[in-house]
């Protein structure tokens, strides 16, 4: 018998109170919080789809590791277990510890990058890019047609273009390249995955060019599965081979363990080259600490060693996927635009054509995280023009290609139930969605903006609230 539900392949040992807030409780949360669900305190939240990132429920394995973590300053048992897990897993010899992902970008991009510099990827996420930038150099996105209209199916929206890809390097140089980066699941993108198809055209291209390729993958497991479902030839492969045989094709990855591992806290970078790992080694024991811990616990590199096995887990990763899917689905039979098809870690909402009334510099993304958090209590995420639009010479807004509202759904977290109670606040957002208006900035900071600027809501009649 095939069963229809998709149920938890887990028991719920240890819970957490969720504080039920009301209606008018949240209008004035978010009024002190200015309007930037970034700045709310966690017990004001019903639902939290901020991020996946650090939010997973970890295991009976998991903490259990915890405490046999061997906290030696040097050498830890901890880490040579952490250390062969990654090894095992992408290939490479040279495996750096920082206590996030962004460290990692940090560590490799601001040493390879710098004024002149150009990095090419199918969609740079947020901090990915604020690292780039900060360095001083250049961070293009150069995502497949398909990907740049929500509305349309493709089974690998996160592809890279390669013919952009091309024209790139010969427009820059490939001696001006400093590494192209390629990330699975494509986050800023729909969380859409990218065909192995794909990663092996751009391992051509980088080595044809003598450029890094670097792989973004704190997604990778969610990313094989969906190689391993639509891409012909590898079905009969596990998740865990596709994934190697991806790492396989880079020179290098960063890893943020708070997402395809389970932790809350920790990530890697991971090269093939010993000279560039060394110089990187440096900074991160000036920054981050110790080359064998790099600002993790013991505890924390016995929980991402186990992590990194239990994500490839085959039921663990149908019942994550299609539990996505599931949300997607209720929302796109009430009509709710979302990027099409479902990705593995969110659903994103279209903005723009959920609010077609708002334009791009009163943020319509911005617009739908709060009437979410006002009518259920839910906290999303903005990636649209608040995370990526720039201005112009003049200050005009540049707007962001895409005007994306993302449910980040935790692993391992949240119940049917619960998403069915997201799925109902949708219901009360799209009967008022024409009287919605937008919000404009009033404070940001140069870097990182969506973390902490803050908004006030714009009226048609007199401009501001």
């Amino acid at each position: 018998m095939v069963f229809k539900t998709i149920i938890e392949p887990f028991r719920i040992k240890s819970v957490e109170r969720i504080r039920m807030t009301t209606e008018a409780e949240r209008n004035q949360y978010l009024h002190d919080a200015h309007y930037n669900p970034f700045l709310l305190k966690s017990n004001q939240v019903v639902i939290d789809l901020l991020t996946d990132s650090g939010t997973s429920a970890m295991s009976s394995e998991q903490w259990a590791g915890i405490m046999r973590g061997d906290e030696s300053y040097a050498g830890a048992s901890s880490w040579q277990r952490m250390e062969s897990a990654i090894q095992d897993l992408t290939g490479y010899p040279y495996i750096l510890p920082t206590h996030q992902g962004r460290a990692a970008e940090h560590l490799l991009y601001t040493k390879i990058g710098g004024v002149g510099k150009v990095f090419i990827s199918n969609t740079h996420f947020d901090t990915t890019r604020a690292n780039i930038e900060y360095s001083g150099a250049t961070a293009i996105d150069c995502p497949c047609p398909e990907g740049k209209y929500p509305e349309i199916s493709h089974p690998f929206k996160g592809n890279i273009d390669t013919t952009t890809l091309l024209s790139l390097i010969e427009k820059y140089g490939a001696g001006n390249i400093a590494a192209v980066i390629l990330t699975v699941t494509n986050n800023s993108g729909g969380g859409q995955p990218v065909s192995m198809a794909n990663a092996r055209d751009v391992h051509t291209i980088c080595k044809k060019h003598t450029i890094l390729f670097i792989l973004d993958s704190c997604r990778i497991a969610e990313n094989a599965y969906f190689i391993k479902h639509r891409e012909a030839g590898f079905e009969g492969k596990t998740y865990r081979e596709i994934a190697q045989e991806m790492y396989s094709l880079a020179d290098g990855c960063v890893f943020s363990a708070k997402k395809d591992a389970f932790a809350n806290m920790g990530g890697f970078l991971a090269l093939n080259n010993l000279d560039l790992a060394v110089q990187c080694r440096t900074v991160l024991i000036i920054t981050e600490g110790y080359s064998t811990y790099g600002g993790l616990s013991g505890r924390d590199m016995e929980a991402i060693a186990i992590g990194l096995e239990e994500i490839f887990d085959a039921d663990y990763l149908h019942y994550r996927i299609k539990s996505t899917q599931y949300l997607a689905d209720k929302l796109h039979k009430m009509g709710v635009p979302i990027m099409m098809p479902s990705g593995g870690h969110a659903v994103y909402i279209d903005a723009k054509a959920f609010y077609p009334q708002i334009p791009p510099h009163e943020y319509p993304g911005q617009a739908l995280v709060c009437g979410l958090y006002k009518v259920g209590g839910i906290r999303c995420c903005e990636i649209g023009s608040v995370m990526f639009g720039k201005y112009d010479a003049n200050g005009k807004l540049i707007p962001a290609a895409m005007e994306l509202v993302r449910l980040a759904i935790p692993r391992r977290v949240y119940t049917q139930s619960h998403i069915d109670y997201v799925a109902e606040t949708f219901e009360g957002l799209i009967e008022t969605k024409e009287q919605v208006h937008g919000l404009r900035i009033v404070h940001e900071p140069p870097f990182l903006r969506h973390f902490t600027a803050h908004f006030e809501p714009v009226t048609l009649s007199s401009g501001v609230a």
